[in-house]
């Protein structure tokens, strides 16, 4: 079974930009989309971006226009920028990947935003 592991996660001052990678330890294309989730504390988890195998992606409304969900195909690589980050963006990060009977979940990576 492909893995996911997510890195880049850190603290970060309000405003400021992180990129998070989630690396695969098979071939993507296997998955017919690719998510990242975010928990934050005492909250339960929730969507943040999706793309899927033809490309297309989907945000939630709160970080649209400030986060950008992209892959790499050829690094089996997902990754999401995050742009004009907020103290409510910190959370643990978690990628996951869907195929047609199950769901791959990474074990999250902490963004931390300070004010």
């Amino acid at each position: 079974q492909v893995q996911l592991v997510e890195s880049g996660g850190d603290l970060v001052q309000v405003g400021g930009s992180l990129r998070l990678s989630c690396v695969a330890s098979g071939d993507i294309s296997g998955f017919y989309s690719m998510n990242w989730f975010r928990q934050a504390p005492g909250k339960e988890r929730e969507f943040v971006a999706v793309i899927t195998e033809a490309g297309v992606t989907v945000y939630r409304d709160s970080v649209k226009g400030r986060f950008t969900i992209s892959r790499e195909i050829t690094k089996n690589t997902v990754y999401l920028q995050m742009n004009s980050l907020r103290p409510e963006d910190t959370a643990v990060y978690y990628c996951r990947g869907d195929d047609v009977r199950s769901v791959t979940w990474g074990q999250g990576t902490q963004v931390t935003v300070s004010s």
